[in-house]
Order: C-alpha cells, then sequence, then structure tokens
C-alpha cells in the first residue's frame, strides 16, 4: 500500500509540474501551444477508449458480486441518496453564495446570441425516460451513452442471477478478467497523464486567453470560490461525519483523479483511473467501486449543478431581476432533479441551462456572455464532480463494512 501511494504521489507532482509549465507554455508561446493539441487529443482517447468496456464489465461483475436483488436494492438507494445529498448541498453552497455577495451588474441581453441554444429540442419528461433505455444496446456501445450501457449491463447481470450456478461462475470468471485487463490498461495510460495535462492545459490558455477571464474576473472566481467551499468543507464534512474516517488524508491519497479531471474535462474519462486509485490507495473494495463510480461517472454532478446556479444567478443579475426566495428555492430543485435526470441527453449541461432560464424566464442570450470561460470552468466543475464520486464511493464502502462487522 506505501509504495503504491508513493507511486502516485511522484505522477501528482510531474502532473503539478505539467499544469504549471502547461500554463506558461500556453500565454508564452500560444501558436505552438494550439498546434500541439493533438498530443492532448491522443492521451484523452487512450482514456476513453477504456471506459466503455469498463463499465461494461464492472458494473456487471459488481452486481453479480452482490449476489442478490436485496443487496443490490440497499446499495443502489444509497447510492443514489448519497449523490442527490451531495448535489442538493452543492446548489445550497452556491445560493447561499450568491447571495452573500451577489455579483450586481446589468447588461442588456439586446445584440447577444448563442446559437448552440436555440438548437436545443424541448425538455420533456418522457424523452428524458426513454433517454434511459437502449433500444440498440450495440449502437450505445458504440457511442458511448453511459446512462444505457449501465442500465442494459444492470439487467444483464440480473438476468445471470439467474442462470446455473456454473453458468454463473463462468460469466463472472470472463467479465472479471476484462475488468482487471482494463485496468491493467489504465495503469499505462496513467504513465502518459504528465505530458497529456501539459498539452491539455497549454491548449486551453493559448487557446482562451488570459484576458477573457479577466473580463469575468467576479464571476469566474465566484465560481471556483463555490466549488473550493463544497471540496474542501462539505465534501470531507460529510465522510468524516459517514465514513469515520480522516477526510482529508483520504482525498490527499487519492487526489490523483480530481487532477486528471481537472485536465481532461471528462468525468467518464476519467473513469478509469478513479477505479485504479480507489482501489489501490483508497483502501475501496472493488465490487463497491465497480457499482458505485460508473454510476458516479454519469449522474454525480455536483460541480456542474453549483455552476449552473451560479450562472443562473449571475445572468438573473445582468439582466436586472431579482429573483424571489421562491424562485431560488425553485431554481435548487429544479438543477437537482435536473442533474440526475439529464445525465444521458447529449450536451446536457446546455438542456439544463436552457430549461432553468425558459422556467424562470430569463433571456437564454445571455449565455453568449458566460460561455467565453465556459471551458476553464468546465474544468473546475468536473474536477469536483469527481471529488464528489470518489467521497461518496468511500462513505458506501465504509457503511458497506461496517454492517458486515455488525452482522
Amino acid at each position: 500500500m506505501i509504495q503504491k501511494i508513493k507511486k502516485y504521489s511522484t505522477t501528482n507532482r510531474l502532473v503539478l509540474l505539467g499544469i504549471i509549465l502547461g500554463v506558461l507554455f500556453g500565454i508564452f508561446l500560444p501558436q505552438l501551444a494550439l498546434k500541439q493539441q493533438v498530443i492532448g487529443q491522443i492521451f484523452i482517447s487512450f482514456l476513453k477508449m477504456l471506459v466503455v468496456p469498463l463499465v461494461f464489465s464492472s458494473i456487471y461483475v459488481s452486481i453479480m458480486g452482490l449476489g442478490n436483488l436485496q443487496s443490490l436494492k440497499e446499495i443502489g438507494i444509497r447510492t443514489v441518496s448519497f449523490y442527490i445529498l451531495t448535489t442538493a448541498l452543492a446548489v445550497f453552497t452556491a445560493i447561499l453564495a450568491m447571495n452573500l455577495i451577489p455579483i450586481v451588474e446589468a447588461v442588456s441581453a439586446h445584440g447577444l446570441e448563442y446559437a448552440k441554444a436555440s438548437e436545443v429540442a424541448p425538455f420533456s419528461f418522457g424523452a428524458m425516460i426513454l433517454s434511459f433505455i437502449p433500444a440498440n444496446i450495440f449502437h450505445a456501445l458504440a457511442n458511448g451513452s453511459m446512462m444505457q450501457i449501465i442500465v442494459f449491463s444492470a439487467l444483464f447481470a440480473i438476468a445471470s442471477l439467474h442462470l446455473k450456478k456454473e453458468r454463473q461462475l463462468l460469466m463472472l470468471d470472463f467479465f472479471t478478467a476484462v475488468t482487471n485487463a482494463i485496468l491493467i490498461m489504465a495503469e499505462w495510460v496513467i504513465k502518459m497523464t504528465p505530458i497529456g495535462v501539459f498539452s491539455l492545459i497549454s491548449y486551453v490558455i493559448a487557446e482562451q486567453g488570459v484576458q477573457v477571464i479577466m473580463g469575468l474576473w467576479k464571476y469566474v472566481v465566484m465560481v471556483v470560490a463555490v466549488l473550493f467551499i463544497h471540496a474542501a468543507v462539505t465534501l470531507p464534512a460529510l465522510l468524516g461525519l459517514f465514513g469515520r474516517i480522516n477526510p482529508f488524508r483520504y482525498l490527499s491519497d487519492v487526489r490523483e483523479a480530481p487532477i486528471m479531471a481537472f485536465s481532461t474535462a471528462s468525468s467518464t474519462a476519467t473513469l478509469p483511473v478513479s477505479m485504479r486509485v480507489v482501489e489501490e490507495v483508497g483502501g475501496v473494495d472493488k465490487k463497491n467501486a465497480s457499482f458505485v463510480l460508473p454510476l458516479g461517472a454519469t449522474v454525480s454532478m455536483d460541480g456542474t449543478a453549483a455552476y449552473l446556479t451560479v450562472a443562473v444567478l449571475y445572468i438573473s443579475h445582468l439582466a436586472g431581476v431579482d429573483l424571489s426566495f421562491m424562485d431560488q428555492l425553485l431554481l435548487g430543485v429544479t438543477v437537482v432533479a435536473l442533474s440526475i435526470g439529464v445525465a444521458a441527453l447529449p450536451s446536457a449541461s446546455l438542456v439544463m441551462m436552457v430549461v432553468i432560464l425558459n422556467q424562470l424566464g430569463l433571456a437564454v442570450e445571455y449565455i453568449a456572455l458566460i460561455v467565453a470561460v465556459d471551458r476553464l470552468l468546465d474544468m473546475a466543475r468536473t474536477s469536483l464532480n469527481v471529488t464528489s464520486d470518489l467521497v461518496v464511493v468511500k462513505i458506501v464502502d465504509q457503511l458497506q463494512k461496517i454492517k458486515k462487522q455488525n452482522v
């Protein structure tokens, strides 16, 4: 265990160095930084290559390992409940911060346009439910539709529990071997992380430019502050309360995953790293990690929920509209519900933003203002999404272990 922690600590130091050098490279040599984007794209592609088989096999192995539907129901309810709780607390933190320190500006929506917003189809509950169900599982696998893959693999595993015992063992052995092989490949990809992070960060800085951040610095600072408070205060408090461990030591041990999420801006691309890290240095049982983390990579959106809340309240200030307590309560409930519900839809965060703005009667065109810094903030909120996954999986794992000790 100590040797593995040292290995990840070395990687973390190199990754942090890659981030610093990437920022400097993007600022001082922007033309070269733009041209070397392909290195970062190769790194992301290697990570995404692992995700679909890993999610499918790990969900299958996890449910088969539980052995019965009662155990699945128990861990499933516990997992979803904690994901909803952390998301709700993230939204509450964002609303509280924006009320205590409001960013008061007034900008007209006249002349603003955000073309992508008009392309979003109207949200409907029926479409959301249908998006969970794969009409063609091979199409879902080919397109990386995570929620559909999770639904199918869960049903496939439940059906396998009804097979004869020897066939259950055969299936379990096969998919366990697949999961282990994918995680070995993930370890190879992790060695590329410092170079991949350097490429991705330098490209983003070169493309976005530091001046863009300066123009919206109040908004950027508020979003980052809310994300930081949730990551440094709320999540550790939950981990200490329910997990009964030192939260900061655990989060320090598994910091490889949030750092990776920050550079890739993708929870799913970070999933192989998250699973490897929580099992090797986080002390999480493989069976629990295999169920909780793939689900979290799809539906856990603490960072996105907090970001959207700040963004909507900021837009209301730009429009000169004061939202009442009931309006803000409605905003909070809507963000929490949508963060779980629209996970399977393409452009999920944009769908959520459009739905919320329409519901509150605010002009969708205001998105055009904040989209300039969206890429940079996307990195920060994805890092928080993954941090939340790491916290919830540890809490669920600790509660499962405590239950076994009491039996």
